[in-house]
């Protein structure tokens, strides 16, 4: 069974929340999801991207009322 993972990046700036999501998804299953919460105005670029080339899925991704981005990813086959 899939489970949801959570990583809080609010308050880092680019790279780091891309590489503190790479870090916390390397231990997880495939199919696992993990939800990230973001501040950095360049995750909404970088976060496409990096489930693009790294072979994860980017299944939600938006602004909550509280201005934290969020994202949800699952992690690909490796």
């Amino acid at each position: 069974m899939a489970e949801t993972h959570f990583l809080d990046a609010t308050g880092l700036i680019c790279p780091m929340p891309i590489l503190t999501a790479r870090r916390a998804l390397k231990p997880l299953a495939a199919g696992d999801r993990l939800t990230v919460s973001a501040t950095d105005e360049a995750a909404l670029r970088d976060f496409p991207e990096f489930c693009r080339m790294a072979g994860h899925r980017l299944l939600e991704s938006g602004t909550g009322e509280d201005g934290i981005l969020r994202f949800v990813i699952e992690k690909g086959a490796s």
